[in-house]
């Protein structure tokens, strides 16, 4: 074997490897309203603390006594908890109002951006609000909130 025949298959089989690499991108927030929030009263149907992302389902009865059940979409469960939310901290039944970025084409959905308890407590899932604007326009976050 040739230099050439070894350095041509080392070529391509670092190429193959490179094709089996999982993307490591991630969707973005295109789907959500980047300068709307919408705020619904509800109860908390389910709360789906999962990865790749968490779930908060919240029916809402509207003025005409019918039920819409809106979704909520957060971080995994490791942001969340790093954010102070267990997966106990929302039970079905609890009666919460949830703000969010609501999803561009009307569906009842949003990207959860804080949720109130009736105690009070407020629950955040971000550090930095939800937005699709460029990172230079978005708020700085402090050093001590980024870890």
């Amino acid at each position: 074997m040739t230099l050439q025949s070894i350095m041509t298959m080392t070529v391509a089989a670092g190429f193959l490897m490179y094709l089996a690499t999982p993307a490591g991108a991630h969707h973005s927030g295109a789907m959500f309203e980047p300068e709307k929030t919408i705020t619904i009263k509800g109860v908390v149907k389910e709360f789906e603390y999962t990865n790749p992302h968490s779930w908060l389902w919240v029916t809402v009865t509207n003025e005409d006594k019918t039920t819409t059940d809106w979704g909520f979409e957060a971080e995994g469960p490791s942001t969340l908890f790093r954010n102070g939310i267990k997966r106990s901290d929302l039970k079905p039944g609890d009666v919460v109002t949830v703000t969010g970025r609501p999803l561009r084409d009307g569906r009842p959905g949003a990207a959860w951006v804080k949720a109130v308890k009736e105690d009070g407590r407020v629950l955040q899932p971000r550090v930095a609000p939800v937005t699709t604007a460029p990172a230079a326009a978005a708020p700085a976050v402090p050093a001590s909130a980024a870890r």
